[in-house]
């Protein structure tokens, strides 16, 4: 059965069509400073409880992304030293609140059940499959083949710098979707060779657009960083819409979603090419938004908050705009 990276499977080949060209799917061409959304329920499911992720490396990654990203997953899921904030886990209670928002409950001041992101499999593939994959045939296959149609797992697909990844960099540096019998997964790509300048910002200068400033990575290392911005935008719009019936503003053929409709925003005051407001190391020069386990620190993407109806920033109580 044909598969396709950002829309539920339906029979219309129209939409097929569509959905095969990555600028017209999950909003890539989308600017949260020129255009608006506003983002609404529509009635499906979204993830909760326990999100069992397969975490698939792809290629040979370097050992620091492998550091990185493994720490940001356990982060989520830990609340961390109150006396060291804010932490990852307050940003992740927005999408939390996600829960009360589909039943039409008032999100603030209120405790959100927990959505626990945790690692349950983990796989290594070297090149099967070639360095250059799609979405409409790679990533179906390569799923099915390692983690052979488990409905219990959330295949997660992580490319080497050195693989080229279909429809990434295109106005978007992650993906989400679904194939057939309504399987989710998420592909991450690695932006070091492939896109720089357009998946490694704001730790890399911009490729087009306003030029700005560039921020250094909190983690010493540009890849790492990006892909951890990419994987939580990742994350959120896949626990809000895992099926494109969930939480979305547009319409179902081209949906902005929850990250999709804040993206380029990291603090108060952000404009095309300037990430916003948000905390620098007076020693290192590193910037970041919020403290992670074991002393990781990370920049974390804005998203969109259904309590106030409008794109929110962790850093947001600690600087005016």
């Amino acid at each position: 059965m044909a598969s396709f990276f950002s829309i539920r499977l339906v029979s219309l080949n129209l939409l097929l069509l569509l959905c095969f060209i990555p600028s017209i799917c999950y909003g890539a061409t989308f600017d949260p400073f020129t255009e608006k959304t506003k983002i609404t329920y529509h009635d499906g499911p979204i993830l909760t409880g326990t999100v069992n992720l397969h975490l698939i490396w792809y290629g040979k990654p370097e050992e620091i992304q492998r550091e990185v990203i493994m720490d940001f997953l356990k982060t989520l899921i830990t609340e961390g030293d109150k006396k060291v904030q804010p932490h990852v886990s307050r940003w992740w209670n927005v999408v939390e609140s996600y829960q009360l928002a589909m039943k039409g409950k008032p999100t603030i001041g209120v405790e959100s059940p927990k959505i626990e992101v945790k690692v349950a499999k983990e796989d290594t593939i070297d090149y099967a499959y070639g360095k250059v994959l799609t979405t409409q045939y790679d990533i179906p296959r390569l799923i099915k083949d390692v983690n052979h149609g488990d409905p219990n797992l959330l295949p997660l697909i992580i490319t080497a710098k050195d693989v080229s990844m279909h429809g990434l960099c295109a106005g978007k540096c992650a993906d989400h979707g679904i194939f057939e019998n309504n399987k989710g997964f998420i592909v991450i790509g690695d932006p070091e060779i492939e896109c720089p300048g357009a998946c490694g910002w704001p730790f890399h200068e911009v490729d087009a657009g306003p030029k700005g400033l560039v921020f250094k990575p909190p983690n010493k290392n540009m890849a790492a960083d990006a892909m951890v911005v990419a994987l939580a935008s990742a994350l959120v719009n896949t626990i809000t819409n895992p099926q494109n019936t969930g939480f979305y503003g547009g319409i179902e053929f081209d949906p902005i979603e929850s990250a999709t409709a804040c993206k380029g925003i990291f603090g108060p005051g952000a404009a095309p090419g300037n990430p916003g407001k948000v905390f620098t190391d007076r020693k290192t020069g590193e910037n970041f938004s919020a403290h992670g386990n074991n002393g990781r620190r990370f920049l974390l993407p804005a998203i969109w908050n259904p309590a106030t109806s409008t794109c929110w920033t962790i850093t947001s109580r600690y600087f005016s705009t």
